[in-house]
């Protein structure tokens, strides 16, 4: 999972980057990139650390150009404390200038590698970006032109991937054919903006134009932008966790505004029968459930645990340890507000299950008299392979649990979590148009010994 972005405008494109990139720091706090591009030279400055940390005003003024593609990181396992992966990569070639941002998980991966080794390429990382650029790169110097050339190579990528690259000044942007993973577009006052999210594009000031389509590439001028459909699928495949957890409330994604779709799971959940005191979210995830969830119930939106600002995401820090440590460090019960209450705590899932039983634990050390915990995703039961760092199936505390087991494992009075349908009914996007594997174990690409509902893809010149 990362946060990416490109822009093509006139100058100083370092700026409206670091604050796209600023607004997208919740997919990816581990390291943070930006590459430029002058016309003539490549400019490229990366390091390990939070967006804060990396860039300096300094350090921003050493990045001239009129384009240029950028990326806050959350890495896999596999790939972490490889700093050679820090995004974006730029290579220069045969008279070309590549820079390549993206956020993939691609399922052919490890082919595509040993293909491309064999044809001479000698790969530096072990970075998914690295084999897009490769192969964009063999096909430019065998003849094809740009457009081509990145056609060439979405139609060799296999998974979810969504990326923004520049080639020779021109901004190139791109969206695998299920549309797992989200991108859109905007105008700014003197061109154009890519980003993961639409609240990047807020932070700048440009104006959402719409959102990447599933199987599309855009090539963008400051002054306009081609489209290119290079695939087609029978359905989409967005990634439902968008909405529950990994996007930021005020997004839009695919016309939806996430922070509507978790009030109206709230909202849902608000209709199981419940007595208590207050309804509080876990911060700052559960807010938008808790908001729906106290309108429907009637019971009175009271926050009994309070967020310090200054802590980031639990859920993407590497290291179990580390996100327990965070809990206490992120979360702290106003006493005055949950003793001797009966308190509903709203969040948006469960996953393995140790933060939920710290927090629970934790309002009960602080004099919560019950605590029913209600969850706005269905029990996740099985992997991400699309960039998601859920754990395996070992890890997930619902793969081989009923929630009664669940409830008492994590000491809660009562556990509910939200069903599929009124999940799905809540987004408001069809269900053949969602990946919900995460829930059911059913992928959307086929998936080495897993079990498959893949989606028929038709590739267009």
């Amino acid at each position: 999972m990362s946060g990416i972005a490109g822009i093509i405008e006139t100058q100083d494109v370092s700026y409206p980057l670091y604050y796209a990139l600023h607004a997208l720091q919740h997919r990816g706090q581990e390291a943070a990139g930006i590459s430029t591009f002058d016309g003539e030279k490549a400019y490229l400055y990366k390091a390990p650390g939070q967006l804060s940390e990396v860039f300096s005003e300094d350090r921003l003024r050493t990045l001239p150009g009129f384009c240029g593609v950028a990326q806050v990181l959350y890495t896999e396992k596999a790939s972490r404390g490889k700093n050679e992966n820090i995004q974006p990569l730029n290579f220069s070639f045969k008279g070309h200038n590549l820079s390549v941002s993206v956020s993939a998980s691609l399922i052919n991966s490890e082919s595509l590698r040993s293909e491309y080794e064999g044809k001479g390429h000698i790969f530096s990382t072990t970075s998914n970006a690295e084999i897009i650029a490769a192969i964009i790169a063999h096909e430019l110097i065998g003849g094809a032109s740009p457009r081509d050339a990145f056609v060439r190579t979405l139609h060799r990528l296999e998974g979810a991937y969504t990326g923004v690259a520049t080639l020779d000044g021109i901004l190139y942007a791109f969206r695998d054919p299920l549309g797992i993973k989200p991108l859109c577009f905007g105008k700014t006052e003197r061109g154009y903006l890519v980003v993961s999210e639409s609240v990047a594009l807020d932070i700048t000031g440009a104006e959402l134009v719409r959102d990447v389509e599933a199987g599309e590439l855009l090539i963008f001028t400051k002054e306009a932008f081609e489209s290119v459909q290079f695939a087609k699928a029978e359905h989409k495949a967005h990634c439902i966790f968008e909405y529950v957890y990994t996007a930021r409330p005020d997004s839009v994604i695919d016309g939806v505004l996430v922070y509507d779709a978790r009030r109206r799971i709230g909202a849902r959940l608000g209709k199981i029968p419940t007595e208590a005191d207050l309804v509080s979210p876990v911060p700052d995830s559960g807010t938008a459930f808790a908001t729906g969830y106290s309108a429907e119930s009637g019971i009175p939106y009271i926050e009994g645990l309070l967020k310090n600002r200054y802590v980031g995401r639990t859920f993407i820090m590497p290291g179990q340890s580390k996100r327990e440590n965070a809990v206490r460090m992120k979360l702290n019960p106003v006493r005055s507000h949950i003793k001797d209450k009966s308190v509903v705590l709203v969040d948006d899932s469960i996953v393995r299950g140790t933060t939920s039983l710290h927090i629970v634990d934790m309002v009960k050390e602080f004099g919560a008299k019950e605590i029913h915990m209600r969850i706005g995703s269905t029990p996740i039961i099985a992997p991400c392979y699309f960039g998601v760092d859920l754990p395996t199936r070992e890890e997930l505390i619902a793969t081989n649990r009923s929630v009664e087991e669940i409830r008492e494992t994590i000491h809660a009075t009562t556990l509910e979590y939200i069903s599929a349908e009124e999940l799905v009914e809540s987004v408001g996007i069809p269900a053949e148009d969602l990946c919900i594997a995460c829930s059911c174990g059913e992928y959307p690409v086929d998936i080495p010994c897993e079990k498959c509902l893949k989606r028929k893809i038709t590739l267009l010149d």
